[in-house]
């Protein structure tokens, strides 16, 4: 019962605003009363669990979302998709929804896609008539995709909880990764089509100018050239994930200190920090989980949540049901790395009993995400793009539930439902 308590306790001091950190602080010190539980071997065990060659990934990758804001990549990113489909009907969402896919498979964090992508497009978006609220909506959802492509920090930091392959799990979620995309950009096409009329009289506003599409292809290039590297060289066992996030930062230096030179000393200094700040945050919250993750796993609390869920539901089928509702609830309440560390091993033991492989389960973790960031109460992603946008929440919440509801969630129903959608490219690879 303490167990559950303290789930109900990281609930409270989410939704009341304590910061993460220290909410998993708190419900440590609750559990360490409540079971009596050791607290020098804990803090032992969690040194022992992030002392791992995988994680030195996660700030080296945040680095790099960092140096390709500050260093010019995402930008010539965004106008070279611009220039190739910005012309047609709906064609500046589409290239919303296409630019932070390829910023998450170089970043793979949301938050970078939501500061670098939406500084960059939404006032353009704009001025060729899509409502703020509407572009700060798709924005969020989109900057999501950075969860999915690969490399994502999100599945290395659930590789690292429940001690899967990082590159398997990098590999699982790029099928349910391009059904958003599509279904993304399918829904932005029917929503200008239909409801946004002065998007059509407006939708080659400012193209005039715009570089031809070698020019601009040309530039791009080395920006287009760091997801090849990276992604080449893990599928293609050439180097591991935690080589390509070195090979990733060392690649945005030399782009932005000497090709694009929009990389200056002063701004580097300011992203070094920056990833430090992030990545300090991340590895508290991974120690306080694993030093939780430890004490519930002794009193065998995953073990009663399989029995408890097992005797109120007998289906498979509705058991991924409930867990679905339960991951996007949380997913409302709490950040997508909380999820991550908390929620996936916690439900790891009946997934696996339902016949859920737990590469499968990755992909399903990632999709609920994807839909719990970007509905309130907590909604960090749409509150974020929100501010980036420059607009009330009240504006936003509409456009972003609509897309939720015909894109984000059929999406993840196909991704829980069809295992092979997750699990054809890591056994094609040879990762499972």
């Amino acid at each position: 019962m303490d167990g559950f308590i303290a789930i109900g306790l990281l609930l409270l001091f989410m939704i009341i605003g304590v910061p993460v950190a220290w909410s998993f602080a708190g419900v440590l010190a609750f559990l360490v009363y409540a079971y009596d539980a050791n607290l020098n071997t804990l803090m032992m065990q969690g040194y022992r669990s992030l002392d791992s060659v995988i994680l030195i990934a996660l700030p080296l990758f945040v680095l790099t979302g960092y140096l390709m804001q500050s260093g010019g990549i995402a930008k010539r990113l965004v106008d070279f998709i611009e220039v190739m489909i910005g012309k047609r009907r709906g064609g500046m969402g589409a290239s919303m929804v296409v630019a932070s896919g390829i910023f998450g498979a170089i970043a793979g964090t949301a938050t970078a896609a939501v500061a670098s992508i939406g500084t960059i497009m939404i006032g353009p978006l704009e001025q060729r008539g899509y409502p703020r609220g509407y572009s700060s909506a798709l924005l969020g959802i989109s900057s999501l995709l950075g969860i999915l492509i690969p490399p994502s920090i999100t599945m290395i930091l659930f590789a690292v909880v429940t001690r899967q392959s990082v590159a398997a799990c990098f590999a699982a979620s790029v099928g349910p990764a391009l059904l958003l995309i599509i279904g993304l950009i399918a829904a932005n096409r029917f929503s200008v089509g239909r409801f946004f009329d002065e998007i059509n009289n407006a939708a080659s506003a400012g193209m005039d100018k715009a570089p031809s599409k070698g020019r601009a292809a040309i530039r791009a290039f080395p920006a287009l050239s760091l997801p090849i590297i990276i992604l080449g060289g893990i599928y293609g066992g050439i180097f591991t994930p935690t080589e390509a996030a070195a090979v990733a930062v060392f690649a945005a230096m030399l782009i932005g200190f000497f090709i694009y030179k929009d990389l200056t000393i002063p701004t580097f200094s300011r992203s070094v920090v920056s990833a430090a700040e992030t990545t300090g945050t991340v590895i508290l919250i991974l120690l306080f989980s694993f030093m939780i993750g430890r004490i519930l796993a002794m009193e065998r609390i995953p073990q009663d949540l399989t029995q408890l869920v097992g005797s109120m539901i007998e289906n498979p089928l509705m058991i991924l049901i409930a867990v679905n509702i339960f991951l996007i609830i949380a997913g409302m309440i709490m950040d997508d790395v909380s999820v991550t560390v908390v929620v996936a091993p916690l439900f790891m033991p009946l997934m696996v009993e339902s016949g859920v492989h737990p590469v499968h389960f990755a992909s399903i973790v990632a999709c609920s995400v994807v839909i719990g960031a970007n509905s309130p109460p907590v909604a960090p992603i749409l509150y974020m793009a929100c501010r980036i946008g420059q607009v009330s929440i009240h504006r936003t919440v509409m456009p972003a539930l609509a897309l939720m509801g015909f894109v984000g969630i059929p999406v993840m129903l196909i991704t829980t439902f069809v295992p092979e959608l997750s699990l054809f490219l890591p056994r094609w690879l040879g990762f499972v």
